[in-house]
């Protein structure tokens, strides 16, 4: 990929340790934060995102062969957790190496939810008719959830969902933002682990859907007017959470005719299946608008506002008649007995956990275990993600030298990694970590504050005069990579190894003791954040520019500890999660 330039012609390593000093108050600290900046910038350039051509994502690509089981060491249970946690904890890193990788996913699909993001913001007064019209409470309940709730794998593929079905804050209305948002997090962690038609149901039913895609009190063809029903839901549910633009093999690659892909739908097929989303409307029986209890209840049927005529799409005749709620069953099994849905879904999952460029015969695998469970169960999630993450494409270490392997950390993970590697917390349970969009001064990323409903990137990016697009290889994340994000999550990731993220923060205690040994400390979050994946290079310069710091005492460790952590997360190989 190609290095990304500062507007103002300067080396961005060199800006970042400018802006960066008066956060650190040791000269060689400063100077270790210079080397995280460009190491931050080998990233974007290339580091190990980097591709050869040819290597994944074609049609005909040869299932791997089966590797020699593997014993789970720390490093490898690491890399584990990287795809299927919001962060490894010296303490998950030991339970996996205890009772191996399979035993894992089975402990953590089998713990109870903690307290739902809902009931957490009752709880703390977020209910009061003041917040009516204020987003007051969201962000809190949302990273209270990804920083510190047990069931790590659960919310990470609720994470990962989000990141499909599509919704954000700033989209819904009605009031009550702030619950629509708990309520839409609620539900997908809820199905996290069940079946993706279930899913699909609460989805087209969900109040905070229906306030996104806009339809909520949508209504009938009017003669008298000619307007007609609202497209929107009827569009995105095909192309993002079903069956995608174009026809697929069971691979994921592409269906071709005369070497030109076939699309899945028209806009016939849109305008017929928009008929089944007419006369849905909030359920406000036994409430009023005063409280925010309407936003979790399902959608109800408004029977004289649903178009009554036949609906045609996708060769799927729903007769003229039919019930507004009949007619959404029978939409909802037409699209999810599409062949496409299986490795649509399956290839973004694997997107979302484990590489940006899954090889088809992976897909393939995936898609099939998607479609029967090995009980005749299609959509079971619960197979899916297991087989995603146990799949010998995810798990061989042969794959940390395959140059198109891997994808970018989100940035919100890399704040999630930190916070439960160095077992941060909010004491006040506040989380105040706030919204962290901003690209210049935080994460240019945060969480269910996509801009679109295409996510905050979109499956297919590649960066433009890249060695990735060449190869024709996609790097979702790198499209809100750019030179102010780059150093706006140093500086800022500078100020929350500091200070918290808010009132989330962490004493470090089991990393006092390392402090003195530079060495020491630096192998220490080499395994726990980056799963051993920093080069003996990358090591040697970081414990380098770290033995040149003072010690002995506990503010000196704390300062060794505060430049060890920002380097490492600036390394290009935590950044490209192999």
């Amino acid at each position: 990929m190609a290095v990304i330039e500062t507007t103002a012609d300067r080396p961005a390593a060199e800006l970042a340790a400018e802006t960066a000093a008066p956060l650190v108050s040791d000269q060689a600290a400063s100077a270790a934060l210079a080397v995280g900046a460009a190491a931050l910038l080998a990233a974007c350039g290339g580091g190990g995102g980097a591709a050869a051509p040819g290597t994944a994502g074609t049609a005909g690509t040869p299932a791997p062969t089966t590797p020699v089981p593997e014993a789970v060491t720390a490093v490898t249970a690491s890399r584990f957790l990287a795809q299927a946690s919001m962060g490894a904890t010296r303490d998950h890193i030991s339970r996996v190496q205890a009772i191996g990788y399979a035993a894992w996913i089975d402990e953590q699909m089998a713990l109870a939810p903690s307290t739902s993001r809902w009931d957490w913001m009752v709880s703390k007064g977020f209910d009061a008719i003041a917040n009516q019209f204020s987003e007051a409470g969201a962000d809190a309940a949302i990273w209270k959830k990804m920083l510190s709730s047990p069931d790590t794998l659960r919310q990470r593929v609720t994470f990962a969902l989000s990141e499909i079905l599509v919704t954000s804050i700033s989209g819904f209305s009605g009031g009550w933002n702030a619950f629509s948002a708990a309520a839409w997090l609620d539900l997908l962690e809820a199905q996290a682990f069940g079946n993706y038609r279930t899913l699909l149901g609460q989805v087209s039913v969900s109040a905070p859907m229906g306030e996104y895609l806009t339809f909520r009190g949508n209504v009938k063809f009017n003669p008298s007017t000619g307007a007609m029903p609202d497209e929107n839901y009827a569009r995105e549910i095909m192309q993002l959470f079903t069956i995608g633009l174009v026809q697929l093999n069971q691979d994921g690659t592409p269906k071709l005719a005369a070497g030109v892909p076939q699309e899945t739908y028209t806009l016939d097929d849109i305008g017929g299946l928009a008929r089944v989303f007419t006369g849905w409307n909030y359920d406000m029986t036994a409430t009023t608008n005063t409280v925010p209890e309407f936003k979790r209840r399902p959608l109800t049927m408004t029977a004289s506002r649903h178009e009554t005529g036949s609906k045609v799409f996708l060769g799927t005749t729903i007769a003229a008649g039919t019930s507004g709620e009949e007619s959404l069953r029978l939409a909802l099994d037409a699209l999810f007995a599409h062949p496409n849905i299986a490795p649509n879904i399956s290839r973004q999952l694997i997107m979302r956990l484990v590489t940006s460029n899954p090889s088809a015969a992976y897909v393939g695998r995936i898609a099939a275990v998607f479609s029967n469970d090995g009980s005749g169960v299609k959509g079971n999630l619960k197979a899916v993600v297991k087989a995603i993450l146990l799949d010998d494409e995810a798990r061989a270490s042969a794959k940390l030298s395959d140059p198109a392997f891997g994808k970018q950390r989100e940035p919100i993970m890399r704040l999630a990694g930190w916070a439960r590697a160095t077992g941060a917390t909010s004491t006040a349970d506040a989380w105040t970590v706030g919204n962290t969009s901003d690209p210049a001064t935080r994460l240019a990323q945060s969480p269910l504050r996509s801009g679109s409903v295409f996510n905050f990137f979109r499956p297919g990016y590649a960066p433009p005069n890249s060695a990735v697009g060449t190869a024709g290889l996609v790097a979702p994340e790198f499209q809100i990579t750019n030179e102010s994000s780059v150093v706006g999550y140093l500086n800022y990731l500078q100020g929350v190894v500091k200070n918290g993220a808010g009132d989330v923060k962490s004493t470090y205690p089991a990393l006092l003791p390392l402090a003195d040994s530079a060495a020491s400390l630096v192998d220490e979050l080499n395994v726990v954040l980056a799963a051993g994946q920093l080069s003996a290079s990358t090591t040697t310069l970081i414990s380098t520019a770290l033995s040149g710091m003072t010690a002995g005492t506990d503010a000196a460790r704390l300062n060794r500890i505060y430049a060890a952590l920002v380097l490492v997360m600036a390394a290009p190989e935590y950044i490209i999660q192999k």
